[in-house]
Formats: structure tokens, sequence, C-alpha cells
């Protein structure tokens, strides 16, 4: 029977995301030794390579992101107010001034790498899958009635929450959070036409 592993790749997966954050994309495998406690070769054995290392980030990412909206779905009350709190929360992470930009430098890396970007696509796709049933509901329940096709709405609302993340990041004025929440919020009060415009800005 084979051993079980002391040092669990969510570990070392989380001490990566530190030091992603701290140092940005010029991180090492040692750095990531080193944040997790354990020896270089550690590192190296479970994922080969600082490539390597990203794709398990990438894949663990992705495979998060779906879980997450799939509860999403499941737990929400109202389906508009679902809406902007799981935009907020799937980009929540980089709502720190000081961190963000090292996030996002990485996220330009990843971007040059065909692997990595084809699963960053399938982040995306996550986040946009995950919000159709919310926003399904929402039409249906007349809550939307300017919204456009489902799909694209979707799309636009992930890209809405994408750009306030970087235009944050060179501009932090207040919490991304809280940005998050008015730029999304104004984007489902102009699909409300009226009716529900207001209870969607006061919950911003």
């Amino acid at each position: 029977m084979a051993r079980p592993r002391k040092i669990t790749d969510e570990r070392l997966l989380a001490a990566a995301g530190v030091v992603i954050s701290r140092l940005g994309p010029g991180f090492t495998l040692a750095d990531v030794a080193r944040e997790a406690g354990v020896a270089v070769g550690t590192v190296a054995q479970r994922f080969t390579s600082k490539h390597g290392l990203l794709v398990a980030m990438s894949r663990t990412a992705v495979e998060s992101t779906r879980h997450g909206m799939r509860v999403a779905v499941e737990e929400a009350g109202d389906p508009v107010t679902a809406v902007i709190d799981v935009l907020v929360r799937a980009f929540a992470p980089l709502d720190d001034p000081e961190t963000a930009p090292n996030n996002l430098a990485q996220l330009a890396v990843d971007l040059a790498d065909e692997e990595l970007r084809g699963l960053l696509a399938e982040l995306y796709a996550a986040l946009e899958e995950g919000l159709v049933p919310l926003l399904e509901r929402a039409v249906r329940e007349g809550r939307l009635p300017g919204a456009p096709l489902v799909p694209a709405a979707a799309r636009i609302l992930t890209a809405v929450a994408d750009g306030t993340t970087l235009h944050w990041s060179a501009r932090p004025a207040g919490g991304l959070c809280d940005r998050m929440r008015a730029d999304v919020g104004a984007v489902l009060a102009g699909w409300c036409h009226g009716s529900d415009a207001g209870a969607i800005e006061e919950g911003m």
C-alpha cells in the first residue's frame, strides 16, 4: 500500500499563491518551498517545474470555480444579488493594492503561454457558465427585462468584473470588492429598467 503524502498538493499550491502575490512572476520553486516549509526537491518532484506548478494552480482554480458556481446557484436567494456576490467572491483574492499588481503580472505571463492561456479560458468559461442559471432565473422572474441574451449577458458581466480588477489595480481608491459591487451593480441596474434598479443600487 502506498504511504500517504505528508505534504499535500493543496499546501504547496497555497504556498505558491502566497509567493506569487508577494513576488510576482519572478518567483522560483525555492521561494515556494521556503514558504511551504519543505525542501525544494519536494516541490520539484511533485510538479516537475515552475511551469508544471502554474498548470496545477490553474487547473485547481478552474475546478474550484466550477464547484463554487454550482454551490452559488444551489444556494441563491435573490438571483440578481447572487450574480453580484459570485463575481465579488471570484475576484476578492485580488483585493489588496500591494499584491494585485504581482498577480496581474503573473496573468500577463500566463497569457503568453499556450497551455496556461487555455486554462485561463476555461476559468472564464466556468465563471460565465455559472452565471447563466442565475441570469436565466432573473430574466424568467422579470427582474432583468433589459438584459441581452443570457450567454451574452454572462460574458459581459465577466468582462466588466475583469476590467474593473485591472482598472482598480492601477487606481486602487477604496477596495476592489466595493468597486466590483458598484460596477457590476450598475450594469445590472441598467438592465432592470427602473423597477429593481433602486434595490440593486441600495445593495451595492
